[in-house]
């Protein structure tokens, strides 16, 4: 079918007849499908930042590297310090890495805190597979 001035409506352009394909009727508008992905978009995201908040994100459980000193080939010193809830323990994860990055020591160390204690300060020696650049405080989470 062709069109013709009696079957467009008036605002319409008027183009010259098969030089632009055909013309599309106005797609129709789908506010519930919409909606429906924008709530399964919504919870995904809920619940990847709620795990998140878990594995990382626990302010009673944060630790900080205050100095990691006497570096050798084998070793390395972390002084470190964990904020804990009152009289509670800790599974703090260390590692080492080197100068490219790579890992060359990780351990998890216990650290438990005396009533009325909530702030920990704890050195640890850790030993390394090569000469360590860098130590530190991967995370700390609540004793099993």
């Amino acid at each position: 079918m062709t069109e013709t001035h009696a079957t467009l409506p008036p605002d319409a352009p008027v183009f010259p007849p098969g030089r632009y394909g055909h013309r599309r009727a106005p797609g129709r508008r789908r506010p519930v499908l919409t909606a429906l992905l924008v709530v399964a978009v919504v919870a995904a995201l809920t619940a990847v930042s709620v795990r998140l908040y878990g594995q990382y994100g626990d302010p009673a459980y944060d630790a900080q590297v205050i100095t990691y000193t006497d570096i050798t080939d084998s070793q390395v010193v972390i002084d470190f310090r964990v904020n804990l809830p009152d009289g509670g323990s800790a599974v703090c994860v260390l590692r080492a890495r080197d100068n490219a990055g790579a890992e060359v020591a990780r351990e998890e160390v216990p650290v438990t805190a005396e009533a009325g204690q909530r702030q920990l300060t704890v050195r640890h020696r850790l030993a390394t597979s090569a000469r360590p650049f860098i130590g530190e405080v991967v995370r700390c989470r609540p004793a099993a």
